[in-house]
């Protein structure tokens, strides 16, 4: 069993004085469906379980309207499970595959007998075009990989680390050096394993870093098969191309997306929405450039220059040759780890409720990452993966901009905590304590 913060909004959910139905989404191989069960099986004495992937017949049920009563009735005879008001969980899984449920489930919520749990993936994309989502009706919460926190706990290391972590954190203070040295090895387990919840379980049980490169592959070609089926016929090829690119773009200098690489002569309008439809599904994230690190970033972001991560470190590296699993995990000094260092840190302020933002300058250089916090102070961010850490041209120039108005800015690395005038450097293994939640 994998520990998994999301379960702290589960609670919440269940907990709440007004019930709403549960919806929990993320990419496919997330630990949608376990979370669900296992949280099911401690809170309720029965639970029906309805998935319209293996038996699509059930989507019939939603397919025009009815009230709660006809709902209900016909719900009774799909499942095997007794239906007792106040202790029994509905839950639709794979509803992609049945939009009209989550129209439907305002008639089930407002029946009040039953609790209702929804999980799908692609739903960023596949509910775009929903009649009527329920507003007040659904409690939506988002999956992601396993953070490098969850990873550790994976590995037998207890909260009360973490507890520490932060309070060194706060104080900017540095981390024993045989607990970050021991830190530092783990996030290298972490750049090779990622954060899939059945890769992580199977390094866990037998250490083999080969079964875990066969699962992350088994897990690339069910996203592609995705983009086969969801997406539309005549965007399929560019959005397969765009997400097979994406290793090798993050090895180039900038890491800034080239479309020329997708088809000679490409323009950025012409495959939009290909880079927004695999963002919306969760299988990428993407890091928009701004014209100046100022508040509000989003209004400032030009839509046609960005970065495009895996919205798994463990994906990305599984892209590269064993070699390079080999020596990310032995620490070569050798070897770039540039593009595996950002893409573990994108997916962790993603997971951790940032948008991100970066900003090349021609004049001042290209900073890593800007992120804005919840109180609009806009953060920025360089993630280093070599000694040179402390070079940084673009952080010193940004922040001796006074009209940037920017209190400071972090580094990233494999380095412990220590403070120079208004950079703070920060091991790497500490990217998930910056939160926006």
């Amino acid at each position: 069993m994998l520990n998994r913060k999301v379960e702290r909004e589960l609670e919440a959910w269940h907990a709440a004085p007004q019930r709403t139905a549960l919806l929990v989404t993320g990419v496919r191989q997330i630990g949608k469906t376990y979370i669900i069960r296992h949280f099911a099986a401690s809170h309720y004495d029965h639970v029906a379980e309805l998935n319209f992937i293996e038996n699509p017949r059930l989507v019939s049920l939603f397919s025009t309207p009815r009230d709660a009563k006809n709902l209900l009735m016909r719900l009774e005879l799909a499942v095997n499970t007794p239906l007792v008001p106040g202790k029994t969980l509905i839950f639709f899984d794979e509803v992609q595959e049945c939009k009209e449920l989550v129209t439907a489930i305002k008639f089930l919520v407002d029946d009040g007998r039953f609790d209702y749990a929804l999980s799908g993936s692609l739903l960023g994309v596949e509910l775009e075009d929903v009649r009527s989502v329920p507003v007040g009706y659904v409690t939506e919460v988002d999956m992601y990989p396993l953070d490098f926190e969850e990873f550790c706990w994976s590995r037998g290391v207890g909260a009360d680390v973490f507890a520490m972590l932060h309070d060194h954190f706060v104080r900017r203070e540095p981390v024993d050096s045989f607990i970050h040295d021991r830190l530092m090895d783990l996030y290298a387990n972490y750049l090779v394993i990622g954060g899939m919840p059945a890769a992580v379980a199977s390094f866990a049980a037998n250490g083999s870093v080969s079964d875990v490169r066969t699962i992350q592959e088994n897990i690339k070609r069910e996203y592609r098969r995705d983009i086969s089926k969801y997406a539309r016929k005549e965007d399929r090829l560019h959005i397969r191309s765009i997400y097979d690119l994406v290793p090798s773009e993050l090895n180039n200098a900038n890491k800034r997306f080239t479309f020329s690489k997708i088809d000679k002569g490409l323009r950025f309008k012409a495959v939009a929405a290909d880079f927004d439809w695999l963002v919306a599904a969760g299988v990428t994230i993407a890091a928009y450039n701004v014209n100046e690190p100022c508040v509000p970033l989003e209004m400032s972001k030009e839509r046609n220059l960005f970065k495009l991560f895996y919205n798994d470190v463990g994906l990305l590296t599984s892209s590269f040759l064993k070699k390079t699993s080999l020596d990310v995990l032995d620490g070569n000094p050798d070897v770039n780890y540039g593009a595996i260092y950002e893409n573990a840190m994108a997916q962790e302020l993603s997971a951790h409720g940032f948008g991100l933002y970066y900003f090349n300058s021609k004049k001042w250089g290209e900073l890593d990452f800007l992120v804005q916090d919840r109180n609009d102070v806009v953060v920025p961010i360089e993630v280093k993966s070599g000694k040179s850490y402390k070079r940084h041209r673009a952080m010193d120039n940004v922040l001796a901009q006074v009209d940037y108005h920017l209190d400071g800015g972090y580094v990233f690395g494999p380095c412990n905590v220590s403070v120079e005038d208004k950079v703070t450097y920060l091991p790497i293994y500490m990217a998930g304590l910056l939160s926006n939640e």
